[in-house]
């Protein structure tokens, strides 16, 4: 085998190794490293090189060695979850930087922080004036976390004492003109509701859908392959009276696997249930006639 081709391979091989081991280490080393993660990720790059370009030594020893580096970390974190003295040990403790709105030049000098290196982290932030900082906390991971003063932050519906319908994570729930049933589900829809406000935001089909949407109060985003369908004129009347049906229906099982009574959740079963027989017992009639 030329040397091409032996660097290639162990390069290849010393590629795939690191990804496993990257894996099985798990995200928080790449989010959140601490000086022996740092240590170790160096140690485990330095290891692939030397895999890569010293076809004198053995692969396996290359990657016996890779594999104990990587172990330790992973060990070092079970300790971390057991032990509060061996987590601070190991990861240090976070430094307060800023304190009542003054800042504790001391602790800079601890971390060899200049204040124009703070002033880019404090910007970062969105903290422009330092008149406007009330805290700000270096992190074991290097980074600095900003408290602003109450009288800068932003006023929130709390703060004016307004009572707002708290809003949960949207679903997508179609993706290249494929729907997704089971995001669909998991907010009480039906693919004939979704068709329906697909439709009246310029879709013929689903198949005319890049993505879609959907948050917790049944609002729809749809992105259509054809951008200029979405500026279509309004849907006729019929379709839009269609659309509605389906859309109580929707709410109704929605409310049904919501509510803990038996009772109550049976009826609310049966009123979809009846939607669904008024849709189709009125689905002869929504056909749209061509204007003339």
């Amino acid at each position: 085998m030329t040397d091409l081709g032996n660097v290639l391979i162990r390069g290849a091989v010393g590629f795939l190794v690191l990804l496993v081991l990257a894996r099985i280490m798990g995200k928080k080393h790449i989010t959140d490293m601490t000086y022996y993660e740092y240590i170790v990720g160096l140690a485990i790059g330095s290891i692939a090189a030397e895999l890569t370009f010293s076809p004198h030594v053995r692969m396996s020893n290359f990657l016996f060695g890779m594999i104990i580096w990587a172990i330790f970390p992973m060990v070092l974190s079970k300790l971390e979850l057991k032990s509060f003295r061996f987590r601070s040990l190991a990861e240090g403790e976070p430094t307060v930087l800023i304190e009542n709105g003054k800042i504790l030049e001391e602790n800079l000098k601890k971390e060899n922080l200049t204040v124009d290196e703070l002033m880019i982290h404090l910007r970062q932030k969105d903290a422009f004036k330092l008149d406007d900082v009330e805290s700000a906390v270096m992190e074991k991971s290097g980074l600095i976390s900003v408290m602003k003063k109450s009288n800068v932050q932003p006023l929130t519906p709390k703060d004016a004492g307004l009572v707002i319908e708290l809003d949960h994570s949207p679903q997508i729930v179609m993706i290249d003109g494929n729907v997704l049933e089971k995001s669909l589900q998991d907010y009480g829809y039906t693919k004939e509701w979704l068709l329906a406000e697909v439709t009246k935001q310029g879709a013929k089909r689903f198949e005319d859908v890049f993505l879609a949407q959907i948050d917790s109060k049944g609002n729809v985003y749809v992105d259509l392959y054809n951008d200029q369908q979405s500026n279509m004129p309004e849907v006729k009347q019929k379709l839009l009276m269609a659309a509605n049906i389906k859309q109580l229906q929707a709410d109704l099982i929605q409310i049904s696997m919501q509510v803990t009574d038996a009772k109550t959740k049976e009826q609310f079963k049966a009123h979809a249930k009846q939607m669904d027989q008024l849709f189709h017992e009125l689905s002869a009639h929504m056909v749209e006639t061509p204007s003339t």
